[in-house]
């Protein structure tokens, strides 16, 4: 596997860029900015990014199989799609009517294109200290006729959820543990078992916790080191085998993209950075574009 080179860097200054999904279809990556709020569509053949502005903190976003998107957002997951110089949308349901407090976070569809998501508790206000905040996330299955699934309980930062190539084994992270957890996965039903660790990010000076995540052709967990100034790919086996540094500390999500889906995007953040560190950080909240020297694989549209 060749080293990765960085390619492109789009200065798009996002507060806290996440959940970069690659669209074959429009040959296009879409991403969303959590604090903005805003979805932003990046074309790599016009080098163009356009945002729209969106009504509530909106955490992540997966390809719907009729066009459009779906989205989970502060309120609850919704179908998302564009209308003109704004964007419209068209509730599911919340998953936590009695958490205004909360709001969905991480997600991204399995082999099947059913829409996983996690929760946090992110109250308005500085998010200055989200690791100190009591447990009471949850990570929600979303499936395709609607119906939503607790899955998960006791998250306090929900993040990196991706599946293995076979669709068979589940990954996910509670960012504070620092560590990753794979689980058994159902395909056909969904369900999940024998959860285990799969992998820890040690907690040394220089490293960061595990935000969002991406698995390629050949089964390696690519996972973005938030205050760690890298992406760490780790091979089948939970063993660590590679890292790229990036000239910014908070790198949020991965995602293969490009025709081949050999083009690595990685979205990233300004968030709680004081003004003297933005100052050493000007790429803070860029979408970096690289070379990773390995394939990646199609994301599964949500079906509904």
């Amino acid at each position: 596997m060749e080293d990765a080179k960085i390619l492109q860097v789009i200065e798009t200054g996002a507060i806290l860029g996440e959940s970069p999904v690659w669209s074959p279809d429009e040959g296009v990556l879409w991403w969303v900015d959590i604090k903005a709020p805003a979805l932003h569509r990046y074309d790599p053949t016009t080098g163009k990014d356009e945002n729209w502005l969106l009504p509530q903190e909106t955490g992540s976003i997966v390809l719907r199989a009729g066009g459009g998107l779906v989205a989970g957002l502060r309120d609850g997951f919704a179908y998302l799609s564009i209308e003109g110089d704004g964007v419209a949308l068209d509730w599911i349901g919340d998953p936590e009517p009695d958490r205004p407090e909360s709001r969905l976070n991480d997600g991204r569809a399995d082999r099947q294109g059913r829409y996983w998501a996690g929760s946090m508790h992110d109250p308005e206000g500085p998010p200055s200290h989200y690791f100190e905040r009591e447990p009471v996330g949850a990570f929600y299955r979303l499936d395709g006729d609607g119906s939503i699934h607790r899955m998960i309980e006791g998250i306090l930062v929900s993040n990196g959820l991706c599946w293995s190539p076979d669709g068979q084994t589940m990954y996910a992270a509670d960012s504070p543990t620092r560590t990753i957890r794979a689980w058994d996965y159902d395909t056909a039903t969904g369900d999940i078992a024998n959860a285990r660790v799969f992998a820890t990010i040690p907690e040394e000076p220089g490293r960061g916790t595990p935000d969002g995540a991406m698995v390629d052709a050949e089964g390696g967990v690519w996972t973005a080191e938030f205050r760690g100034s890298r992406i760490t790919r780790f091979n089948p086996d939970g063993t660590p085998d590679r890292m790229i540094e990036l000239p910014v500390s908070r790198p949020t999500c991965p995602m293969f993209g490009g025709p081949d889906l050999r083009t690595l995007y990685v979205t990233s953040a300004k968030i709680m950075l004081s003004p003297e560190e933005l100052a050493r950080e000007p790429l803070a909240g860029a979408l970096f574009v690289l070379d990773a020297g390995v394939a990646g694989l199609p994301e599964a549209a949500f079906p509904g």
